[in-house]
């Protein structure tokens, strides 16, 4: 391969962790692997599927129409958001979706550090939107961050089903992949990437910590 073809296969691979770990897909990641490594497997499965659909349609497929009606009247550039200064209307419908199926969780009677994962993504979201107001932070290692968070809690709170050492090994290099496409793709710096992750993993930690 020359050195064109490597290039575009990097590219390319970039652009598919970018898609594969988008940040609207990452409550519905969380929610996953809340009902199915937590004691929450104990779930009959038909509930689980119902729950997780449901957080799906909340706050990925709604975020998405409405990203695509702003695209229709030319108020985002893309679909991904890739102009900071495009982000803080998509960024906050986004959070109050995220409450929306807290409230929903809630509703179900899930338990409550569940129902608080949902709002510390919320929260998440809103320091993103306000950072992105002076500073391009990335949105999708915030979102994975997140997903690391409620792993360590799930552990920590004793609430796993099996042990999750190996588990969070894993999404620490997946999140690790994900900082790299997006500096591949030249969409943020390192400061970026890092800053991301350390708040996708604080707002979620400290919420599920202080209020579950």
């Amino acid at each position: 391969m020359n050195r064109y073809s490597v290039n575009k296969f990097i590219t390319g691979v970039a652009n598919f962790l970018t898609t594969v770990f988008s940040p609207l897909l990452m409550p519905t990641y969380g929610v996953f692997l809340a009902l199915w490594v937590s004691v929450l497997c104990l779930l009959p499965y038909g509930t689980r599927v119902a729950v997780l659909l449901m957080c799906m349609g909340i706050t990925c497929i709604l975020p998405l129409i409405f990203l695509s009606v702003m695209r229709h009247f030319k108020l985002v550039k893309d679909l991904h958001v890739k102009v900071r200064e495009q982000r803080l209307f998509p960024y906050l419908f986004a959070a109050l979706c995220y409450i929306v199926a807290a409230y929903y969780l809630f509703y179900r009677h899930s338990p409550q550090w569940l129902v608080m994962f949902m709002v510390g993504s919320a929260l998440t979201t809103v320091v993103m939107a306000l950072i992105n107001l002076k500073w391009k932070i990335s949105a999708h290692t915030a979102g994975i961050g997140g997903v690391i968070a409620l792993i360590y809690e799930i552990h920590v709170l004793g609430l796993s089903a099996l042990d999750l050492f190996w588990l969070l090994c894993l999404t620490i290099i997946v999140a690790g992949f994900i900082g790299t496409a997006r500096l591949v793709l030249k969409q943020h710096d390192i400061w970026q990437v890092l800053a991301g992750a350390v708040v996708g993993f604080l707002c979620v930690s400290m919420t599920m910590r202080l209020f579950a």
